[in-house]
């Protein structure tokens, strides 16, 4: 059954979107890329071309190594970055399609390895925050990532990672939990914009368990929505999944770049049979 919470955004969305381009350029230095739409928030590639690196286990501390995908051209500047853990026995390979289609889009990505395929959501928190730390230090493409704009994802026990890594670092600008899965049900005290993707036939971190419980704890105050998607079994993001890349790029946009452009895709909720819920704090500050 299909349930759809429908926010109005409210008449300060609307000035943000009629606001004249020059204008508006000149309020947000962090915008990236022409001006959006479904198609090209759907399509499996953006306007930036990217570049790849990996990074071996051997070369950092904290967490197992992974692979950066990257726009070739910093013409329109630096980038916001993002860090995304795979989930329990999984590795890196999981999640890999993610990888350049956030990067076509105008971010610098880091698909991670855990120490170990076994680490727990709390201990691949921490590994995010570790290899954010290496990406923005001591990475190669150190110099195209403002610093100040970062998040986190992942999946399953990487999700509910994603969740820890928020809580322990408020500085950070978005969060994405994917099929969420984590022993702590309640983020009271998270402070960054989070976006929860849900699957409505997870059978492994059940929404009504993991997911929903997540989202609402978290305060309205840090800005959130969920998403959870139809008939989703909790392996959706180990594969090319539309839906979920569509309104990832859009929360990272809205908050990582402060791209209010991409406001009109997450509020109000958006009418998609892909989605069987869909709930959300709109209009965002």
């Amino acid at each position: 059954m299909r349930s759809t919470t429908r926010i109005l955004c409210g008449l300060a969305t609307v000035a943000a979107l009629t606001v004249a381009p020059a204008a508006y350029a000149a309020e947000n230095p962090y915008e990236r890329g022409p001006d959006p739409t479904e198609s090209s928030i759907e399509a499996s590639r953006g306007s930036f071309a990217v570049s790849q690196t990996s990074v071996s286990s051997l070369a950092v501390t904290g967490f197992g190594g992974g692979t950066i995908y990257y726009p070739t051209s910093t013409a329109q500047g630096t980038f916001g970055a993002v860090a995304i853990s795979p989930g329990f026995t999984a590795t890196q390979s999981s999640i890999a399609w993610i990888g350049p289609r956030l990067a076509s889009q105008g971010f610098v990505v880091f698909t991670i390895d855990t120490n170990t395929i076994y680490d727990q959501p709390d201990s691949r928190g921490d590994q995010l925050l570790a290899a954010l730390d290496y990406l923005t230090q001591r990475s190669t493409v150190r110099s195209r990532i403002d610093t100040s704009r970062l998040a986190v994802a992942g999946h399953s026990m990487g999700g509910g990672g994603s969740l820890e890594a928020a809580q322990d670092r408020p500085s950070l600008q978005a969060a994405v939990p994917l099929a969420p899965w984590n022993t702590q049900k309640s983020w009271s005290s998270l402070r960054v914009p989070t976006f929860v993707i849900g699957g409505e036939s997870d059978t492994v971190a059940p929404v009504a368990s993991h997911a929903i419980p997540f989202y609402t704890s978290i305060p309205a105050s840090a800005e959130k929505a969920y998403m959870e998607l139809d008939n989703a079994s909790h392996f959706f993001p180990n594969t090319a999944n539309t839906t979920m890349a569509k309104y990832t790029i859009s929360w990272l946009k809205r908050f990582v770049d402060n791209d209010t452009r991409y406001e009109q895709f997450l509020c109000p909720a958006p009418d998609d049979r892909a989605i069987s819920d869909y709930r959300d704090t709109c209009p965002h500050a």
